[in-house]
């Protein structure tokens, strides 16, 4: 009789002992989704977190950037106005002859004398806030400083070498203010660097205004 009752019981048990196998497995299974769902998720926040803080660099170093340059050149078309009044002073100290220069009286040399000094204060003034005379006689041809308004051919220096200043340039920083307007040799021996660019075409207009 027991027996026959140990046998009626067997099969629930292996039933239940194969459901307890079966529901761990299942809990496994789902531990194991989960671990992994949780790592993928942790990746992609610390994807999240990199690219987040490489933007932030990004900004903060164009900010600095961008602060240096308005601090640099806020004051470029200021001082590129400043250039004309500065170049009508010139105008006027080279239009007056040299014998009217010797003759003159104290009061019209005086005159002359202050009109001088006033073109080198404002030259100086400029120079103070970064802005910086070109005269480039005797220098390379770069196209990103001068302009070539004609060509002298002379083979005794190296073809495009600056010969003539027709009206000196500015620089702010490492910017070009206004272009040196310049003659450059024709003619002669090749430079020793092949980087050097030929002048750009001759400017006429460039060439009236001055």
């Amino acid at each position: 009789m027991s027996d026959h009752a140990n046998d009626e019981h067997a099969p629930d048990e292996n039933q239940s002992a194969d459901a307890a196998d079966n529901k761990a497995e299942g809990a496994a299974d789902a531990d194991y989704e989960a671990v992994v769902r949780l790592l993928k998720e942790n990746e992609e926040l610390k994807d999240r977190a990199l690219r987040a803080a490489a933007e932030m660099e990004n900004l903060r170093r164009r900010t600095a950037r961008d602060v240096h340059d308005a601090r640099s050149y806020a004051i470029a078309n200021f001082a590129r106005d400043m250039l004309s009044v500065s170049d009508n002073l010139r105008r006027a100290l080279d239009a007056i002859p040299a014998e009217a220069m010797a003759a003159g009286d104290a009061g019209f040399k005086a005159l002359i004398e202050g009109v001088d000094i006033t073109e080198r204060a404002m030259l100086a003034a400029l120079e103070r806030h970064g802005v910086k005379k070109l005269q480039p006689e005797g220098e390379k041809f770069d196209p990103n400083f001068h302009q070539a308004m004609f060509e002298v051919p002379n083979p005794d220096v190296p073809a495009s070498t600056v010969v003539q200043v027709v009206q000196p340039g500015y620089s702010i920083g490492d910017r070009v203010l206004r272009p040196a307007m310049v003659g450059v040799a024709k003619g002669g021996p090749k430079p020793a660097s092949d980087a050097v660019p030929e002048p750009g075409p001759v400017d006429g207009q460039a060439e009236t205004d001055a």
